[in-house]
């Protein structure tokens, strides 16, 4: 019997449209639920259920309410059969009216019997694409939401990883981080714990709570047997997540629990695991009743932490990196302060003309670094029997007199010969002098103070004196590092009081001999004018040439001196040099003779100087044939016009004895520049161009166009072909076998770059090298060695041999060196054993901190170290333990005059080398062994690797394979 319908039913099509209407517009699944019961009860069904069932969510009703007994096994039944079930006894009925994929499905309970089956499969039939689109709707609308969570994570971790680069302070950065996880649950309580595993305790360096009053101080370390059965402590302890309430928590952790602070409603921990410790935790709890927190908070907090922890190690690191410069920074500007104190001291030991301006000045230099407002100095007598105080300055206005040498703090400092310090506030110090005391070995008189130092003055090793500072206010005292200070000032100081002492001595002798001196003077007075007379003659001889009577080069270079230092002062001011080299003259000297050569001589150099300005030009005569003009110029062509002038001067001949003589001059020029350094430089500028002119027809001039120019031009090509080299591949490794002296076996090879240059062919280093590491282009063909020689290896290297690889300096500014390296080692399928990395004593000063840790992890992987060139660097025996090496290499220069049973300084130096190897367990290979008798001297002396021309030269792999 079927169910009464309205009059006013519509058709199957209409209905649908008003459906698609009214029921597409549901913004979830429970809204449509409604609306379709609505719907079924329009259409006249009675007692209805709408319920639904997702993939991945359990089954839910539209009215939870309008659940019957029995009405849930019903729909199962439907399920179970082919979407209809009936049960008579209830009169209830269930029909499907969508079924998907999985556990997908939409259905319909509601009163009825056999009779009304067709009317309800015909509204269900009728409801069932609108339910399927609802599914796909709410599907496409979760996608949407997981996207747009994706992408706000995703923006999360840009930020932190953007925030631990930045130079954003760590407060902010926390809070920062502390809102980036608001963005994602409920964090108004959230904090961040590091665990120290060394030290076994936890550092709350950021704690965030709107409740709980307890505080934690971010730099304090608290011990976890402070913490013990806190659930931060089993969080550490361990190692896993714990989530809900406190009560659901005790049933989650290993051992029993006690509050910390106040109790929580919800509580979420994750611990930042990296490798299998431990490093922090991060935690967010609620104090209020709210939804609590799921598994995909604890998931994402767990993600979104091990991301926050890194940023946090990274920004922890970059502090403690800058306190540590600021420290060091603090500590140099100290020494830079006490150095120029020291020479202060030192200044004022000579400059002072008495003591006591010297003890005065000693007093402000010691104040400009601690508390010296109370300040003396005690000198012991000669005899050892007085003791003298003369300089004492106090604040109480209190003095000190010379008294008998005996028991005070003062003697006794004398006594001890070394820096005393007394902080009368400690315990363990009045003890201490109290048993002093009871001895008879000193007696504490005067003021009271509250702290003392005092410094002996040694001269030699006897104490001659001290120097003390005390203080009379609590809290001012004097430190360890204090005690440094003025122990060190105390050196420069006893030296000073020695020199003013001697200085004061000399003073009466001075007197004394400047007595005798006056009553010689007028005895001596005759006898200094004659000195100064020859003195003016020998100074015009040493500056002039005694042939021409012209100023020489000594004078010349004078000259060039105070120019050079004119030009430095005043950039306007400017001047030449012209080289000028007689042409034809040896032919001349030979023919005629030397007498004859020296009167053209003098004569050339009247002309030259008959061609100069007075005053303002300068002829010398450099010797043999040569002669020099200084002149100071406006402009270039003022020079050219000078040199015009000398080549005229010279075109008329010369009369001598009878003789006419014909000559000329070939003159260099050069012009005064900012690179000049020494007058040497500006002469060989000079006599090069004067070479030019000579080679160019003589009797003429040349302006000097500095070949630097050519060399900056050389340069450049040099750098485009090595960045044409690099792109084409030209650069390639050259294989040096390094073997056993005993039996010429090869156990390895060094790699060499060489580049095949397609002009000039193969080049060694030596012929680039400089250009590639000015240009920046050294690490670039590095690598291409590297790559080149490590995808070689199988065919080059037999079992058990090996490839060294040059590393430079530049290298190891980069921290992941390592990782870089290793991994082009498993990219090209090498055993880290098969490959050594060749490193040079000056590359280890340069960061040695990270170049050790780098060494390290190489080591770690099985990458071995060898040091290079060893013996003509630092030669430090401390990078060698420090370093860890596995190798030395003995520098060619220690080889090369290397013979057997011959004791030379090279020998010991190799012996020493050995020995020093054997002693660190290191392996030895010499380098450059070029003879027999190198390698017979390399083996008595225990050396058993080496490598050099004796052996083979550096060959290409097509080369060695073609050997074999």
């Amino acid at each position: 019997m079927r169910l009464p319908v309205t009059g006013n039913a519509l058709a199957p099509e209409r209905r649908a449209g008003r459906l698609l209407k009214r029921l597409l517009g549901a913004a979830d699944m429970r809204t449509f639920a409604v609306q379709v019961a609505d719907f079924l009860d329009a259409e006249g069904l009675t007692g209805i259920l709408v319920g639904w069932r997702g993939n991945a969510t359990p089954l839910r009703a539209h009215d939870a309410t309008a659940v019957r007994a029995g009405d849930v096994a019903l729909a199962d039944l439907a399920l179970a059969t082919d979407g209809w079930a009936l049960d008579e006894s209830r009169q209830r009925v269930a029909c499907a009216i969508h079924q998907g994929a999985g556990d997908e499905g939409f259905g319909l309970i509601c009163d009825g019997s056999a009779a009304s089956r067709e009317h309800v499969e015909d509204l269900c039939e009728l409801l069932g694409p609108l339910a399927e689109t609802m599914f796909e709707k709410c599907r496409m609308a979760d996608s949407m939401h997981q996207l747009e969570k994706s992408e706000q994570l995703q923006s999360a971790l840009f930020t932190i990883a953007d925030m631990a680069s930045s130079d954003m302070e760590l407060g902010a950065m926390l809070r920062a981080l502390h809102a980036i996880v608001g963005r994602f649950m409920y964090a108004d309580n959230f904090y961040i714990a590091l665990f120290d595993e060394q030290q076994d305790a936890l550092r709350f360096i950021y704690l965030k709570d709107t409740t709980d009053p307890l505080v934690r101080d971010a730099n304090e370390f608290i011990p976890m047997a402070e913490m013990a059965g806190g659930l931060t402590w089993h969080l550490i302890r361990d190692g896993k997540p714990l989530m809900g309430s406190p009560e659901d928590i005790r049933g989650q952790v290993s051992g029993p629990t006690r509050e910390i602070g106040m109790e929580c409603f919800d509580w979420l921990g994750v611990p930042a695991i990296v490798g299998d410790k431990v490093r922090g935790v991060l935690v967010v709890q609620s104090y209020i009743k709210r939804p609590r927190y799921t598994a995909a908070d604890q998931a994402l907090l767990t993600y979104v932490g091990s991301h926050i922890l890194t940023a946090v190690d990274r920004k922890l690191a970059q502090e403690e990196l800058e306190t540590r410069v600021q420290q060091r920074t603090e500590e140099l500007q100290r020494s830079v302060l006490i150095q120029k104190a020291l020479f202060r001291i030192a200044e004022l030991s000579h400059t002072t003309a008495h003591l006591d301006e010297f003890y005065g000045a000693v007093h402000r230099v010691v104040g400009e670094f601690l508390d010296a407002r109370n300040f003396y100095i005690a000198m012991l007598s000669d005899d050892g029997s007085t003791v003298h105080f003369p300089y004492f300055v106090d604040q109480f206005g209190s003095t000190a007199q010379a008294r008998p040498a005996g028991i005070g703090v003062t003697e006794f400092g004398m006594r001890h010969g070394k820096p005393l310090l007394l902080d009368m506030r400690d315990a363990s110090t009045i003890e201490w002098i109290a048993a002093l005391e009871r001895s008879g070995e000193l007696l504490i008189t005067g003021r009271d103070c509250v702290a003392w130092f005092g410094v002996p003055l040694v001269v030699g090793e006897r104490a001659v004196g001290l120097l003390a500072v005390q203080s009379y206010t609590d809290g001012v005292g004097f430190t360890e590092r204090d005690c440094e200070l003025l122990t060190f000032i105390s050196y420069q100081i006893a030296n000073g009081l020695e020199r003013q002492r001697a200085a004061a001595e000399l003073l009466h002798a001075y007197a004394d001999l400047e007595r005798r001196v006056a009553a010689r003077t007028v005895e001596l007075s005759e006898q200094i004018s004659v000195r100064e007379r020859i003195e003016q003659r020998l100074k015009h001889q040493v500056l002039h040439d005694s042939l021409t009577g012209l100023p020489n080069r000594a004078y010349l270079r004078e000259q060039l001196v105070w120019a050079m230092s004119q030009r430095s002062r005043d950039s306007a001011f400017s001047f030449a040099v012209l080289f000028v080299d007689l042409d034809r003259f040896k032919v001349i000297n030979d023919s005629v003779g030397h007498l004859v050569g020296d009167a053209l001589l003098q004569e050339v150099g009247s002309r030259l100087s008959r061609c100069v300005r007075g005053g303002r030009d300068m002829v010398s005569r450099l010797g043999g044939d040569e002669f020099a003009i200084y002149m100071e110029v406006d402009a270039t062509d003022g020079c050219v016009r000078m040199a015009q002038r000398v080549l005229d001067s010279l075109r008329e001949p010369v009369r001598v004895e009878g003789k006419e003589l014909f000559t000329g001059a070939s003159v260099g020029i050069a012009m005064c520049a900012p690179h000049y350094s020494s007058p040497e430089d500006i002469l060989r500028d000079a006599d090069i161009a004067m070479y030019r002119a000579k080679s160019g027809g003589r009797h003429r001039y040349e302006l000097f166009d500095t070949r630097l120019h050519d060399q900056a031009l050389t340069l450049l090509e040099t750098e485009s072909d090595l960045r044409r080299g690099a792109t084409r591949q030209e650069f390639l490794p050259y294989f040096q076998p390094i073997v056993r002296l005993k039996d010429g076996s090869i156990v390895g090879y060094e790699a060499l770059m060489r580049w095949n240059h397609p002009e000039k062919g193969i080049l060694a280093p030596g012929a680039f090298l400089h250009v590639a590491e000015a240009s920046g282009m050294m690490e670039t063909l590095d690598w291409h060695i590297f790559e080149h020689a490590m995808r070689v290896i199988p065919k080059l290297l037999a079992p058990g041999q090996y490839v060294n690889l040059n590393f430079s300096a530049r290298h190891f500014r980069s921290p992941d060196i390592d990782e870089r390296f290793i991994a082009l080692i498993n990219e090209c399928g090498v055993k880290p054993g098969q490959v050594r990395i060749e490193v040079t004593e000056g590359a280890l000063l340069e960061n040695p901190e990270q170049i050790g840790a780098v060494f390290r992890r190489l080591h770690e992987r099985g990458v071995e170290i060898a040091l290079d060139d060893f013996g003509t660097g630092y030669s430090s025996l401390s990078y060698l333990h420090r370093f860890n090496m596995h190798t030395l290499k003995i520098d060619r220069s220690f080889i090369g005059d290397l013979q057997a049973n011959e004791q030379r300084s090279s020998t010991a130096i190799v012996r020493a080398i050995m020995a020093l190897s054997s002693s660190q367990g290191m392996e030895v290979v010499a380098e450059g062994i070029e003879t027999e008798e190198q390698r017979a001297a390399l083996l008595s002396l225990g050396c058993t690797l080496g490598q050099g021309y004796f052996f083979a030269r550096p060959q290409s792999l097509e080369s060695l394979l073609a050997a074999r």
